[in-house]
This record gives structure tokens, sequence and C-alpha cells, in this order.
């Protein structure tokens, strides 16, 4: 792909996309031109990014229950939250990196729901053959991977872009929490985070809401 089809692909502006990637307006500019070359090198971290940032983009649908699929541990049967994720990672069987609602869990942001059934993850596709799992994709970036009592998960930035991505089909209560602890414990502020341009204006409005749902429990 060209620079403007990777931007294309992405629905962004030259100007978001030099935000994004860290790259110089004028730059992205005289690439698309044709002013300049961008080194091969540099195509193939871009093509690498964005085939991620792809996948990010796209909403995807919650399961519903299937009799012929099997189950995964139920969240009841668990006293913590990182007891029973690692009780999952154990019955998928494969290399996984959990995301959105189980990843703040992992983070310690969210202690999730007793009744909790869907299961967010990067992964083989295969994953999805228990029922309540969502593939968002097969790869992520392991600049957004974390790992804490052998479990791996995004980082919160990654959370964060993951969620307002799906937000249509999201409970936003778990982020919404997490936004509130990262308030609390940076001294009141969102320094540190940061999603792409395109969530920029969605991402203040949620966190106006951290805000007054921190201010509501003190």
């Amino acid at each position: 792909m060209t620079i403007r089809e990777m931007r294309t692909a992405l629905g962004v502006t030259q100007s978001e996309f030099a935000t994004r990637y860290n790259i110089p307006f004028r730059t992205v500019q005289n690439w698309e031109t044709g002013l300049r070359k961008p080194p091969e090198y540099i195509m193939n971290l871009l093509e690498s990014r964005i085939s991620e940032d792809l996948i990010n983009c796209k909403t995807a649908m919650l399961p519903k229950y299937d009799i012929h699929k099997p189950d995964l541990p139920k969240r009841s049967d668990y006293v913590g939250s990182v007891s029973w994720l690692r009780a999952v990672k154990d019955r998928i069987g494969e290399d996984i990196v959990f995301a959105l609602d189980e990843a703040l869990m992992c983070q310690g942001n969210f202690s999730g729901r007793s009744n909790e059934y869907i299961v967010w993850l990067y992964g083989n596709d295969t994953a999805a053959r228990f029922n309540g799992v969502v593939v968002l994709g097969n790869k992520v970036s392991n600049y957004s991977i974390k790992e804490k009592n052998g479990l791996r998960f995004t980082d919160l930035n990654r959370t964060l872009s993951d969620a307002m991505a799906n937000e249509s089909i999201l409970d936003m209560q778990g982020i919404t929490e997490a936004l509130s602890r990262y308030y609390y414990s940076n001294n009141e502020s969102f320094d540190g985070l940061s999603v792409a341009p395109e969530f920029q204006d969605r991402f203040e409005r949620l966190a106006e809401d951290a805000i007054e749902y921190y201010d509501n429990r003190r």
C-alpha cells in the first residue's frame, strides 16, 4: 500500500495520521504527493502498525450462546478476577492477550462482575470456539502488551482505544472506573494517557464522566 492508501484505509486526515504515528505533517504531505519517498523499512513498519490498527477499528459483534460450543469457567466460581482469568487462559490453552474489561482486571483497575460472560482478547480465531469469547484481532503490538501474574494483557492506553472503537456494544462501566482510579492515583490528572486522534473528543467526555464518578465516591 502507498501512504495515501494506508491513511485512507484508516479514515483519518493527514494531520491525524501524522499525529498518530509521530511523523511530521510536512513529511506525510511530501510522501503522498511523491515529492519524497519513505524508506522501505518505514513502509514496512507502518504497514505492520496499520494492519493492527485496522483490526482495532472494526467493531465486533457480541456472540450469542451456542449449545454446541464448550463453556469457559464461570466467574462466579472464583473469588478473585485474576484466578478466574488464569482458569480461562488454561481452558483456552492458547497464547492469548486479554483486552478491554479483562485487561482492566489484569491491571487491577476493575474487579469485574460476578455474572461475567463475555471475554475479550487478542489471539487466534480458534479461541472463539468457546462460548462468550470475542477475538478483537489476531495480533497486537508488543509495545501495547503488559504481563503480570502469568497473564498477558493490553496496557491502559490500548485498552482505552479498544473501548472507544467498540463502545456501541461495550458496557463502559469498567472503563469509567479504571479512568477514575487512574485520576485518583495520578494526583487528579490524566497525564500519561493517550489515544488515537479520532478518539480524542470521546476520551475527553469519558474523562469528565470518570471525574464525576470519582467525586461522587469521595
